[in-house]
């Protein structure tokens, strides 16, 4: 609790340098320009654009992915059920670093590496768990009769899912998509090993600038993580104080 309550505070002190390398004390007051800073450096606003498109990109697959597995495991009826669901949610479980390094000596043969298309597949694999845990829970309470009832009054398997199974699962849908999210645009370990110099994400780019030119704007940029986070948390209560309204009008 403590970070999220003094990032902010460093991120308008406008600290000043000792031959340009090092922070000196004490603070002359407070100031925006390291917002200023963030906003007009290319560097910066390119890897949040990286950060946003590979979140989206991935975010949007793993929704499609994960809402498939989890219909499949609700109505698969199997003593490999247990085994095969361990698998799907494995990546939650693994050590990030393990899943990078599988994921590189994986992708590097096949020429994924250093690109859009491999980053995104990448988080996909890690955010889709999100979305199979949300949207497996929500199905726990599905009357599988409203589909049967809906296929039995001449609707397709298609347009049962879009008009009676979609509706009741879209809460879980939702908070698994900002979960899903959320993993994407903070994760930086799966970048280090994967991402090109055209690939920087926000994350990544604060991890370089700690390590080689510490400069008061990564504070800025760790508040508009913060704040994305803290927005997605709002969104997630606000889904769930409706789901829950929902439930009491049924009932």
């Amino acid at each position: 609790m403590f970070i999220f309550l003094i990032t902010p505070i460093l991120a308008i002190m406008p600290l000043s340098f000792s031959s340009g390398s090092y922070l000196t004390y004490p603070l002359p007051g407070l100031s925006l320009r390291w917002y200023d800073d963030f906003i007009n450096s290319p560097r910066w606003m390119n890897s949040l654009k990286n950060s946003m498109i590979i979140g989206v990109a991935s975010t949007m697959l793993s929704m499609v992915l994960g809402t498939l597995a989890a219909l499949g495991l609700a109505q698969w009826k199997s003593r490999f059920k247990p085994l095969v669901l361990a698998f799907v949610l494995s990546p939650v479980v693994v050590p990030g670093v393990i899943t990078a390094v599988g994921l590189y000596f994986f992708f590097a043969p096949i020429g994924l590496t250093g690109s859009y298309l491999g980053l995104i597949l990448a988080h996909t694999a890690l955010a889709t768990p999100f979305v199979v845990i949300t949207v497996g829970a929500t199905l726990q309470s599905f009357d599988t009769n409203l589909a049967r009832a809906a296929a039995s009054l001449g609707a397709s398997p298609l347009e049962a899912f879009r008009r009676v199974i979609l509706p009741l699962i879209l809460p879980g849908l939702a908070s698994g998509a900002l979960f899903a999210f959320a993993t994407s645009f903070d994760e930086v370990v799966i970048v280090l090993f994967m991402a090109g110099p055209e690939q920087r994400t926000l994350p990544r780019e604060m991890f370089s600038g700690i390590r080689e030119n510490i400069s008061p704007t990564i504070t800025a940029a760790a508040v508009v993580l913060t704040t994305v986070s803290v927005i997605l948390l709002a969104t997630l209560e606000g889904l769930r104080r409706r789901n829950e309204r929902l439930k009491g009008s049924s009932v």
